[in-house]
């Protein structure tokens, strides 16, 4: 969807349910918050494997007041410089923020050019050079009925055999707290990548690099909205 359509659809939502009046007035501080963080907040940063990025601001799913901030400026970043190879998005995400050339598969959100298929399901004739998905993965098993605490390490799996056998690389981000399954997953290692990085949020929106004994208790939705501590996990051929 792209960012008209998705700025009408949550407008078209939220006036059913709370009026016309609400959307105006919540809208003006939105935008307001926008310009301020654009303006005087552009040049903050976060450090992510000894590189550094600013945070990403965006007025879609508010980023400069949850994980987006951080989770879309490193896949944006490693997907621009891949944007002549073959890459796989899992989630419809980026395309809120740009136009993408690539191909995205997301189950529910009917978008063109979203494959609407499972995750786990999903095959391709050919490999994918680039594999990404930014906090969608979570959800699979997790909310859906009947729930199925195994189908996430199913779905790692089967996009390991879409990636390249030499020079692939999949990056995925997973907020913790939100679903305890995964959880438990990486704690005993069930889920495990290559490299894996975490990131802790310090304020209402700061983050910074922490070790998996400073994430692993972290809260979703306290103390701030949202994840509170973050794993990217990278995996490469």
């Amino acid at each position: 969807m792209g960012r008209i359509h998705q700025l009408l659809a949550t407008i078209r939502e939220a006036s059913k349910q709370k009026g016309i009046s609400y959307v105006i007035k919540r809208g003006f501080y939105v935008w307001l918050y926008v310009i301020y963080y654009k303006i005087f907040c552009k040049g903050r940063g976060f450090t992510f494997r000894g590189k550094k990025y600013h945070y990403f601001y965006d007025i879609i799913n508010n980023t400069w007041m949850n994980e987006r901030s951080v989770e879309v400026a490193i896949v944006m970043e490693i997907v621009n410089k891949n944007r002549d190879k073959k890459i796989l998005e899992i989630g419809n995400v980026l395309s809120n923020y740009y136009k993408v050339p690539h191909d995205v598969v997301d189950k529910y959100e009917k978008a063109p050019n979203v494959i609407n298929q499972d995750v786990i399901d999903f095959k391709s004739d050919s490999k994918y050079d680039l594999i990404v998905s930014i906090s969608t993965l979570e959800h699979v098993g997790w909310d859906e009925k009947p729930r199925d605490d195994g189908k996430i390490p199913k779905a790692l799996e089967n996009l390991r055999n879409l990636m390249k056998t030499q020079g692939g690389m999949m990056i995925v981000t997973l907020p913790l707290g939100y679903n305890q399954v995964l959880n438990r997953h990486l704690n005993d290692g069930t889920i495990r990548f290559q490299e894996q990085h975490f990131l802790l949020r310090t304020g209402k929106n700061s983050w910074r690099e922490a070790s998996w004994d400073e994430v692993k208790e972290a809260k979703f939705g306290t103390p701030y909205s949202g994840a509170n501590g973050l794993v990217v996990g990278i995996n490469s051929s």
